[in-house]
């Protein structure tokens, strides 16, 4: 896969005006639309659910890249894909079992949506080797789940080359957390090809450029 993929966080957009700040990034050249999902329990905070993405979906015909940092995600899969979300993301920390991993990739392709599989930066990459040929994407955690505006951890990049040589082809490896000029280079030349970016996006004075610059930096 050559095409690089921006997708903005809206966890650092301006939520009393959602529906300008998503226009901004789509007319920006954005591919994607990327909302965290966090429930409180599986990380330390709680962001939206989906009710929002409902609305989003309204008002938008961009790609709805769900992730998911919540417990006992396959409650919760069907309600976001009548949603509106185009790929959904869980996290194999939140399962039990290889079973359960499953049940919830199954669930997931079941409501006709592209699935992902998400890990920490304590993982190993290899906790997700037995379902690289069953998911769209794996999302590789740089900063820990839960806030925004972290610094990027340097060793959880190099997990990136790991999933590559174990992938197909198709596989789209996304990398979230501190993502910048620098570090998106550093997470291109490993072998990523999607990037989800938040507080450097939307705090910027060019939001275009930024973007630009992102989808460049191999």
């Amino acid at each position: 896969m050559n095409e690089i993929i921006i997708s903005p966080s809206i966890l650092s957009a301006d939520f009393m005006n959602l529906e300008k700040e998503i226009v901004k990034v789509q007319n920006a050249g954005a591919d994607w639309i990327h909302i965290d999902v966090m429930d409180g329990h599986f990380v330390p905070n709680i962001s939206i659910g989906v009710p929002v993405v409902k609305s989003i979906r309204k008002k938008t015909d961009m790609f709805l890249d769900t992730h998911l940092m919540i417990e006992n995600p396959e409650k919760y899969i069907e309600a976001f894909a009548k949603a509106g979300s185009d790929l959904i993301t869980f996290h194999v920390e939140a399962c039990e079992n290889e079973t359960q991993a499953n049940r919830v990739i199954d669930l997931i392709k079941s409501c006709g949506k592209k699935t992902g599989i998400s890990i920490k930066p304590n993982t190993k990459p290899e906790a997700v080797f037995p379902y690289l040929d069953k998911v769209d994407l794996v999302l590789v955690m740089t900063v820990e789940p839960g806030f925004g505006g972290q610094e990027f951890m340097h060793d959880c990049a190099l997990k990136i080359p790991r999933l590559k040589e174990n992938a197909n082809e198709r596989l789209i490896i996304q990398v979230d957390g501190g993502i910048n000029n620098l570090t998106a280079k550093i997470c291109l030349s490993l072998g990523a090809n999607s990037l989800v970016a938040g507080s450097f996006i939307y705090n910027s004075e060019n939001v275009a450029k930024v973007i630009n610059d992102l989808k460049n930096k191999r």
